[in-house]
């Protein structure tokens, strides 16, 4: 008798395995898009960016199924950028207090990566690990998924999406400052891209007329004859400083206010064009002597575009009246390309935290030391412009800065915050009287010229000059420039030197008109461009950029590009 094997238990088995290798493919295609949609729920906080999640998330799957037609693989690149995306866009919230923008694609450079891989010395070695960990994830995955998606219908569903994302990007418009909001990382990218792309196809990089009613006049080499001894100046940029008295019910200490006024007795305003954060605004404002609202939504950018682009300004003209350059920057020289901005600005001499020795964030006695040095080892004869760029009143204020230069102090029972910034503005003052006794000490009868501005206010001082409005609220007042959360101050001081009488030395200027104020009462004869730039301030009494709703500024920028001071933009 013969035995007829029974073959059911091998088929159910067989067909098991066979039911567990679909459901592990096909897991394979889901988990990216699951996981997408947990990073989504965390990290985008309201429909509209949900929406631009989405669309930008069916772009980034319609881009790699056209080239690769496998959905598992490309759910998985898809999510891997998105993912490095979040990552890089909380690294440089952490830095710069503002996420990332489509613009730091378009502008990306040696700098930007070599100050991140400064800053952050073990970025490179996290960078090989994750190779090493997706590359071997991707081939696998490669191997493993068998389905095929045909391109057509996968081109047809990403343009489907793009489409969808410029509509919605164009129609409604993510307003700026939501920028500074550490969340909403992949919809305000991509809703970035598109207006960006949109302004730069509208405007270059830059806004200016087409066309100039007539010429800057020629500049004259060797023309710069002052009449009298010309001053060593020193241009101060006093971080985050501005008079908090203009908010309600803050309580000062005594003899608050005298660090804002000038040698005259005045205190001066000046209007700053950021709010809370970005220096390099005002850094391109008094060099430059130009605005960075010209750059609209790229002016976030401003000294990276105009790094080897704009070659006019307050240094450059110095320069050609035969001072000496020289800079003292309290950050990695790399940080929003600072080095090369002020060094097209004519800044011979650059030295940033690392030439000098920084240990951390010092405070400002320390850089005006290093000024001090320096101006010892100039070549004598010639004057001298030194920037002194300072930062021991920088955010954060929750932390007490090196208590031990204050012993006496006593807080004056404002936020813990607030009495901290009250503490370090005090610090600040008592180093520029220190300063002035040294220059005086050090430098016999040698004349110089001081100009100080607070470069912007705090970032908390939109919730103290209006503590009733949210987010939104003061979101629309900065987005108007309410002159109120931009006015911070600027002083003329002098040692060994009665500063020139100006019609341009006015009570309340834009911050592009510093470079022509410091000019006028050094006595230094002005340049073509900046003879223009003051018939402008005269007939528009100090406001730059708001002037015409942004007319004169235009037509000034078209008026350096004709004369080739500005090029590629």
């Amino acid at each position: 008798m013969s035995l007829t094997p029974n073959h059911e238990p091998i088929t159910t088995l067989a067909a098991a395995s066979a039911t567990r290798s679909a459901a592990v493919r096909l897991s394979a295609v889901a988990a990216p898009h699951v996981a997408a949609l947990a990073l989504m729920l965390h990290t985008e906080t309201d429909f509209g960016s949900r929406l631009g999640f989405v669309l930008a998330w069916g772009i980034l799957n319609g881009f790699w199924l056209v080239l690769l037609r496998r959905p598992a693989v490309s759910g998985a690149l898809a999510l891997t950028m998105v993912v490095v995306l979040v990552l890089l866009s909380q690294l440089k919230h952490a830095v710069v207090q503002m996420t990332a923008n489509f613009v730091d694609v378009m502008l990306i450079d040696h700098d930007s990566a070599a100050f991140l891989f400064t800053i952050f010395p073990n970025l490179k070695l996290s960078v090989l690990v994750a190779a090493a960990v997706v590359l071997p994830l991707m081939g696998l995955l490669w191997w493993a998924d068998p389905f095929r998606v045909a391109r057509l219908p996968a081109l047809a569903g990403k343009l489907a999406c793009l489409a969808a994302l410029t509509l919605y990007s164009l129609n409604w418009r993510d307003e700026a400052w939501r920028g500074y909001y550490d969340d909403g990382y992949l919809s305000k990218f991509a809703r970035s891209g598109v207006t960006a792309v949109s302004d730069f196809l509208a405007n270059g990089f830059m806004e200016s007329d087409a066309t100039a009613d007539r010429r800057l006049a020629a500049f004259v080499p060797d023309s710069c004859h002052p009449a009298g001894q010309r001053p060593n100046i020193v241009l101060i940029h006093d971080e985050s400083s501005f008079d908090i008295r203009s908010a309600p019910s803050i309580k000062v200490p005594a003899g608050y206010g005298s660090h804002f006024k000038s040698f005259d007795g005045k205190a001066r305003q000046f209007m700053a064009e950021s709010n809370g954060g970005p220096s390099w605004f005002t850094e391109y404002n008094v060099l430059a002597g130009l605005s960075s609202r010209s750059f609209g939504r790229f002016a976030y950018f401003v000294t990276r575009i105009a790094a080897g682009r704009v070659e006019r300004g307050l240094p450059l003209a110095l320069r050609q009246c035969g001072y000496d350059t020289a800079s003292i920057y309290p950050a990695n020289g790399a940080f929003m390309s600072a080095r090369n901005f002020q060094t097209t600005m004519g800044v011979d001499r650059f030295l940033d935290a690392r030439d000098l020795g920084a240990k951390g964030v010092e405070p400002d006695g320390f850089f005006y030391d290093a000024a001090l040095d320096l101006m010892q080892q100039r070549q004598r004869g010639k004057p001298l412009f030194m920037f002194v760029y300072l930062a021991a009143n920088h955010f954060p204020w929750e932390t007490t800065f090196r208590p031990d230069l204050t012993p006496s102090w006593r807080a004056p029972g404002n936020l813990p915050a607030i009495d901290e910034y009250l503490r370090r503005q005090a610090m600040s003052a008592s180093d520029y009287q220190r300063f002035v006794a040294s220059l005086k000490k050090r430098f016999g009868d040698q004349p110089f010229l001081i100009v100080r501005y607070g470069d912007h206010q705090p970032e908390f001082s939109p919730h103290i000059l209006d503590p009733k409005l949210d987010e939104a609220g003061i979101g629309e007042k900065l987005e108007s420039y309410d002159p109120r959360y931009y006015a911070t101050y600027y002083a003329v001081d002098a040692v060994n030197f009665e500063p020139r009488q100006s019609a341009v030395v006015m009570d309340r200027i834009d911050a592009a008109y510093l470079p022509l104020v410091t000019l006028e009462a050094a006595g230094i004869p002005l340049d073509p461009s900046f003879v223009e730039q003051k018939e402008i301030m005269l007939r528009c009494k100090g406001v730059f950029y708001g002037c015409g709703d942004g007319a004169e500024a235009r037509r000034f920028n078209r008026m350096l590009i004709d004369a080739d001071l500005i090029r590629g933009l």
